[in-house]
């Protein structure tokens, strides 16, 4: 009898790394300079987790074309890696965590809403690809989250059963995601605190970073 595989999905941004301050801040310079006004927390709490090119729309117009969006939102990233790149690392615990799951044979994934440029920034810059059986962005699914479409996709990719994935995610609408796929969430409190993610029953812990989590304890 073959043994079930397992899968720990991980959201990018916010989860890997500690850089949504930045995101908000680089979509907050973007859209002044076009004489957007803000809120950073509203801003945060209505589009982490959503595509690029569904924030521009929803900011510049729904009929605006797709050679249109990912002109604007390729200038919004360079903005994004410019302030980011000085601070760039991974969450503390994050690099043992994953180092013990492949020890187990736990295949690993990430199912984030970013971009390839921004993957590309993260993941090679901090040397983490190669970790990975799986990675899944903006471009492999044709909706971003809540919709559960890119952790289906990773689970896939892992040969997984979604019952036998944990994601790691640190917006509610990521882990709207992963509830709606069917999988359990573990929630990083980097970007917002534990307190906005109450309402959610698919959440089994939520930690300030990967240092003190046990896999057997998670997959108890």
């Amino acid at each position: 009898m073959s043994q079930v595989k397992r899968a720990l999905i991980f959201d990018m941004d916010g989860t890997i790394v500690d850089n949504m301050a930045f995101h908000t801040k680089s979509w907050i310079t973007f859209f002044e300079r076009r004489g957007h006004a803000i809120d950073p927390d509203a801003f945060f709490r209505a589009t982490a987790g959503r595509q690029g090119g569904e924030i521009i729309r929803s900011h510049f117009g729904a009929d605006l074309l797709d050679d249109e969006v990912a002109t604007l939102n390729h200038e919004k990233e360079a903005v994004y890696r410019e302030l980011y790149a000085p601070h760039r690392k991974a969450v503390k615990g994050f690099e043992d965590l994953i180092a013990d799951a492949k020890s187990q044979g736990i295949a690993l994934a990430v199912g984030t809403a970013a971009p390839p440029a921004n993957v590309e920034f993260t993941l090679d810059g901090l040397d983490l690809r190669r970790h990975f059986d799986a990675i899944v962005g903006a471009t492999d699914v044709a909706r971003g989250k809540p919709h559960p479409d890119v952790f289906i996709e990773a689970a896939k990719r892992c040969g997984a059963e979604p019952a036998d994935c944990i994601v790691f995610e640190d917006a509610p609408l990521g882990v709207e995601a992963a509830r709606r796929a069917g999988m359990r969430a573990v929630v990083l409190t980097t970007t917002l605190p534990a307190e906005a993610f109450a309402e959610f029953d698919n959440v089994i812990t939520i930690v300030s970073d990967f240092s003190q989590l046990s896999l057997d304890e998670l997959f108890a």
